[in-house]
């Protein structure tokens, strides 16, 4: 069935949507079988290596534990495989949800008075809600009109996520947090952007070189590497590196380690989970309503933004990616996902994009991934508790770094003054607010000056056109954000 031709009833997109076998897989056909799978293979391969300590990473700075990245990454490329709207998007874990996430937890968790279990119970509870959004979103025929996001606060957006995220991991990188008691402070460096800078420049004087050095390392490592090629595993080869410096020639020197956190990382990953909230309260409906809005926004724009720069990396010249079933297929990944152990997930831009440079061809690559992913952790999760926690923050700065484009930015300045402010606009209030008061602030403000002064046309470009047309060498830039 030609996904591209979506049907205008309700009961024709649900026939869509549980055509399973579809027009994704219009690219394996009987006389190339054999050379299609063992492409596909060789890049769920790729990006399964390359997937797991980026899982951990995720997971850890969402304020959950390492397990769950890797149990949330595999499961979510395996049902958003199954049943999105694109041949090639890989699913998992993103950057955008870390502020999303860690508030959530961070809210409802320990360090307010909560339970970690607590706390992700709520996190499933407002994800099945969000998840079932997207489905009623992609069964009504919404995509057409999710598509449209001014460009200039995506870019914006996206920068405003980095900083974030670059900021909120310092002190893993620094050493700090194993000096807390030393500093007579129970808190982490968990919160606003802020606060996080304050209680960072008052632990100054307890920064540990050897955390900085290691954290430092990983970061240059995998850039390099990644430069020579995108087919090198690179932030697994950093972290394997640094844990044997620090296991052969650095024991005893205060660098932290991810068991002394977490404890030991189980391999047994399937645990399923159920939602829970605690009293209701005018207070939880509000976080409630809040959190499953950002779900349903991150979720949206990503996956589409994602899917549309995967049709143009792999110069689809067939069958385009269906914005309607890749909502249904979202809202399938939000609810299945954190049911067992897990979180919510989307598209991931520069997985994606290693997937297709490494040859995917048809979403049995994203099923590749899943299962190779799960094997090998398995099998590698007694050396994962080893891994020093600046190495994690190491790589997620990589991963900021990686999010700043300077092209993206070019492109809305180019567009007028009018854009280039929103941009900024969007990236300061972001890190300085939260994620959706600065996203919604900035759409609110776009369309409000867009209806008062009509002078003033700001471009609006849809998902379809924010994708940039990647090249090779850009690729090599954008793995693992």
């Amino acid at each position: 069935m030609n996904t591209s031709q979506t049907p205008l009833t309700v009961a024709g997109r649900l026939k869509l949507f549980f055509t399973l076998f579809d027009s994704r897989f219009e690219d394996l056909q009987p006389h190339n079988w054999r050379s299609t799978i063992y492409r596909d293979f060789s890049a769920g391969l790729v990006v399964a290596l390359t997937a797991i300590p980026m899982a951990m990473g995720f997971a850890m700075a969402m304020g959950l534990r390492p397990e769950q990245g890797i149990i949330a990454g595999a499961l979510a490329c395996i049902v958003g495989r199954t049943f999105g709207g694109s041949k090639y998007q890989v699913y998992g874990p993103t950057a955008a949800f870390i502020p999303v996430i860690a508030s959530l937890i961070f809210k409802y968790g320990p360090q307010n008075g909560g339970t970690a279990e607590g706390a992700h119970s709520l996190l499933i509870f407002v994800s099945i809600i969000a998840g079932i959004i997207l489905m009623i979103m992609g069964l009504t025929g919404m995509g057409k009109f999710a598509k449209l996001v001014p460009n200039s606060i995506v870019v914006g957006f996206t920068v405003g996520i980095a900083v974030a995220i670059a900021l909120t991991n310092m002190e893993d990188i620094l050493g700090i947090e194993s000096f807390k008691d030393a500093l007579g402070q129970d808190e982490e460096i968990k919160g606003g952007l802020l606060h996080n800078l304050q209680l960072a420049l008052s632990s100054l004087g307890s920064i540990n070189i050897w955390s900085v050095l290691i954290g430092v390392g990983t970061f240059l490592v995998t850039r390099n590497l990644l430069k020579i090629s995108i087919f090198i595993p690179a932030p697994l080869l950093a972290i394997a590196a640094a844990t044997s410096i620090t296991a052969l020639l650095l024991p005893g020197k205060g660098i932290i380690l991810v068991r002394d956190i977490y404890g030991t990382i189980p391999n047994n990953f399937f645990v399923f989970t159920t939602p829970a909230i605690p009293q209701v309260t005018l207070q939880l409906i509000m976080d409630v309503v809040y959190y499953v809005i950002a779900i349903v926004f991150v979720s949206g724009v990503e996956s589409l933004l994602c899917s549309s720069m995967a049709d143009r990396l792999a110069n689809n010249q067939k069958t385009p990616f269906n914005p309607d079933k890749e909502f249904w297929g979202q809202g399938l990944v939000q609810i299945i996902t954190p049911l067992v152990n897990g979180f919510p997930c989307t598209g991931a831009l520069a997985r994606t994009a290693t997937s297709i440079k490494a040859g995917a061809v048809t979403p049995l690559a994203g099923y590749f991934k899943g299962v190779l992913k799960l094997v090998m952790a398995f099998y590698l999760a007694p050396y994962l508790e080893l891994v020093p926690m600046a190495c994690i923050g190491g790589i997620l700065l990589w991963v900021a770094s990686n999010m700043i484009k300077r092209k993206e930015i070019r492109e809305v300045t180019a567009t007028g003054r009018f854009e280039m402010w929103m941009m900024v606009y969007t990236a300061v209030m972001v890190p300085l607010t939260d994620f959706l008061t600065g996203v919604l602030s900035a759409l609110i403000l776009y369309y409000l000056i867009r209806k008062i002064f009509p002078g003033v046309k700001p471009k609006v470009v849809v998902v379809e056109e924010v994708a940039p047309k990647i090249k090779s060498e850009q690729v090599k830039e954008e793995v693992l954000v």
